[in-house]
């Protein structure tokens, strides 16, 4: 079984930055992507960045702004958010996938006041 925990969420003003962490806790191997999803009130849940062993990619508004990082040794996956605005606000969450198996974690909010 595996256990997805995050952290780093708040309220922070427009410009400012926040970072995310996602600790894996259990069987966390050969592991395919680690990703950032975020879905705010009303919207559906969309890709924010996403941590492939072919690379990185990021949700178009986000770039430049979010980086996606893991430290394996860890088991754990950052997202390191700049330049923050108020449309980012939204619960985060951090998932990680083995082909069709994934795993999702609780949600941390983050809130950016203009």
């Amino acid at each position: 079984q595996v256990q997805l925990v995050e952290s780093g969420g708040g309220l922070v003003q427009a410009g400012g930055s926040l970072r995310l962490s996602c600790v894996g806790r259990g069987s966390i191997f050969n592991v395919n992507s680690w990703g950032w999803y975020r879905q705010a009130p009303g919207k559906q849940r969309e890709l924010v960045a996403i941590d492939r062993d072919i690379g990185t990619d990021y949700l178009d508004s986000v770039k430049g702004r979010f980086t996606i990082s893991r430290d394996n040794a860890k088991d754990t996956v950052y997202l390191q958010m700049n330049n923050l605005k108020p449309e980012d606000t939204a619960v985060y969450y951090c998932n990680v996938r083995w082909g069709i198996i994934e795993y999702w974690g609780q949600g941390t909010q983050v809130t950016v006041s203009s």
